[in-house]
């Protein structure tokens, strides 16, 4: 039985690391690619939400990039000859990550070390190193 790989992807180049990394290395797996769309960046808090007219243009925003995120996996993908699965999730990102890892049976997690706004010298981004913290299963970071 295939084993279930989720490798979260952002738009950054760590992040498509990553994917190649899975794709190249675990093709015969199920692969699935998750994007998470994270309110929190806009300002948007159970305690200061946005006003309905811009969560909506958030949303379709946001959406429309994840969509452009995910075709690229999907291009990525076809070039290994790899069929792969996506999702779309709205959350803080770590969290987001660790619960669709319990709630959808995943075995392992494949990630790059940084994302799109970390340009860090430390080895680890926040999301990676909680991700790395708090899973359930074993996570690989791709540097």
């Amino acid at each position: 039985m295939a084993r279930r790989i989720l490798v979260p992807v952002d738009g950054s180049s760590k992040a498509q690391e990553g994917l190649e990394y899975a794709l190249s290395t675990y093709p015969e797996e199920e692969i699935t690619v998750l994007h998470v769309m994270t309110p929190f960046e806009t300002g948007d808090t159970e305690d200061h939400p946005l006003p309905q007219d811009l969560a909506e243009e958030w949303r379709e925003q946001a959406h429309e990039q994840a969509t452009d995120i995910l075709d690229e996996a999907h291009t990525s993908a076809n070039e290994h000859g790899v069929d792969i699965s996506t999702a779309i999730e709205i959350g803080e990102a770590w969290r987001t990550i660790v619960d669709y890892t319990t709630e959808n049976d995943i075995d392992h997690i494949i990630m790059g070390s940084h994302g799109r706004t970390d340009n860090s010298p430390l080895p680890l981004g926040s999301v990676a190193e909680t991700v790395m913290r708090r899973s359930p299963v074993l996570v690989s970071i791709v540097r």
